[in-house]
């Protein structure tokens, strides 16, 4: 076998469960990324470690999302114990991600959890962006990696790894993309992509589609806040933890802040009712802890936010934590903001996982409050199929005519369901072929993985088309 070479152990065939071994020589290699495969075509036999481990020198991760990194507690029960490396930021996010998944599907007993997360810990190699370091370094083979930002959320990077068999040489450079993320994000900073590749290894997940509206979600949300106000109801929005949750929280405090600048320098009273409501007391409730601890580990890392984020923070304004942000912690404080909203008429913004609905406190809002058409579900991103967000995302305009089934009882949805664009963490189309044109030297080869068939062909079909206009060859995998 010509090395180096590659094997996949999740993530090639579909959008999740990413895996990928690179193999220097007969003996050794590297593992990128180590996820969960998710959704409804999962299977128990993919969440374990079906290789060998023996011979891998690291493992690096491109970011902490589950169906990244989801399968490391798998990988150390097979018995890996090298290292795991990673950026600096995921470094500070992957123990939160790991510790809750490990208090949800094995033990919350306090001793077992701390025991886990000092195992982890004692493993992590936090590398900082845009710096080369040398993995293996023996006669005849030589392996440096890299990590460069990639836009997707915070601490997310995508891999150059360059194989070298002797020193001195350039030697063979592979370029694992991660999840790349879109180029306008509120917070983050763009991607710039590498210089060259001789093997490019491209995600997917939107090869066959362009987001477009990203710049009106904004507008969108405070729409949405405008109708709350004047209905009195609570804007229930699901979301993920992780990265999504703290892009809404953004915008949130962007929306808010105008407005008070408003209200503060309308000359006299409005004839609108809407302009006389106070803003300044809409309570923005987060009911997730480990959204409050990650929104925490994102306020500390404020040194990786784009120039524009930080400019607020120079203005002296809180983009994540500001004064209308309300963090409920214990089940208990969740079962009280539950009936309070139900029974009273006062407006808020509650934002709870899980982005889904399949499970987590977004449940218990729903069951309160579906049946009010005071009340409106947001979602902030697409719904897999036979998940009770896809029926509920469904039934936008038939009010009162679809009911869902959550926890064994039948709700008719009579509240307002809205789907604002904008909020994807990924690249689409475009911004995929721009990662792989915007090289100074364009990868020969391209394996196209972490999509469904219909994606990866549709991108595999655009990129050949590119290449035909510039009279170069490319081998698409």
């Amino acid at each position: 076998m010509p090395y180096p070479s590659l094997s996949h152990h999740g993530g090639d065939q579909t959008v999740t469960g990413s895996c990928h071994q690179l193999h220097l020589d007969a003996a050794t290699s590297l593992l990128i990324d180590c996820g969960l495969e998710q959704g409804e075509r999962a299977a128990p036999n993919e969440q374990s470690i079906a290789f060998d481990t023996t011979g891998i020198e690291a493992v690096i991760l491109t970011h902490v999302h589950l169906d990244h990194v989801g399968r490391l507690p798998a990988l150390f029960a097979a018995g890996y114990r090298g290292p795991v490396l990673c950026s600096e930021p995921s470094a500070k996010l992957l123990p939160l991600v790991l510790e809750d998944a490990y208090r949800l599907s094995i033990s919350d007993d306090p001793a077992e959890v701390s025991r886990y997360l000092a195992f982890v810990q004692a493993r992590l190699r936090p590398l900082p962006f845009d710096h080369w370091h040398v993995l293996v370094e023996r006669s005849g083979l030589v392996c440096r990696v890299r990590l460069r930002r990639a836009g997707h959320l915070l601490g997310s990077a995508y891999v150059e790894c360059d194989v070298l068999c002797s020193a001195g040489e350039q030697g063979t450079r592979i370029v694992f993309s991660g999840d790349l993320g879109a180029s306008d994000s509120a917070m983050l900073r763009p991607v710039e992509p590498p210089e060259r590749a001789d093997l490019l290894v491209l995600e997917s997940t939107y090869g066959d589609r362009l987001h477009g509206a990203r710049g009106k979600r904004r507008d969108a949300l405070e729409a949405i806040i405008d109708r709350a106000l004047a209905d009195n109801g609570t804007v229930l929005i699901p979301a993920f933890s992780l990265g999504r949750t703290q892009e809404l929280l953004f915008d949130l405090e962007d929306i808010l802040h105008h407005k008070a600048l408003h209200q503060q320098n309308q000359a006299g009273p409005s004839d609108d009712p809407l302009e006389v409501l106070n803003w300044a007391q809409l309570p923005i409730i987060l009911d997730s802890p480990l959204a409050q601890r990650i929104t925490q580990v994102y306020r500390e890392l404020s040194d990786h936010w784009n120039v524009q984020a930080n400019q607020r923070l120079q203005a002296g304004r809180a983009p994540l934590g500001f004064e209308q942000l309300i963090g409920i912690d214990t089940h208990g404080q969740h079962r009280q903001v539950v009936n309070y909203l139900k029974s009273t008429g006062k407006p808020a913004i509650v934002i709870a996982g899980n982005g889904m609905c399949s499970g987590g406190r977004i449940v218990a809002y729903l069951k309160a409050m579906l049946v009010d058409p005071r009340h409106e579900v947001v979602f902030v991103g697409h719904q897999v199929q036979g998940t009770p967000g896809a029926v509920i995302q469904a039934s936008a305009g038939a009010a009162g005519f679809v009911s869902i089934d959550l926890d064994g009882q039948s709700y008719p949805i009579r509240a307002k369901v809205f789907t604002v664009a904008g909020y994807s963490a990924h690249a689409d189309q475009n911004g995929l072929v721009e990662f792989v044109t915007g090289m100074t030297r364009w990868p020969a080869r391209i394996r196209l993985v972490h999509g469904d068939p219909p994606a990866r062909r549709t991108l595999a079909a655009r990129l050949k088309e590119v290449y035909a206009k510039k009279a170069l060859d490319v081998q698409i995998e």
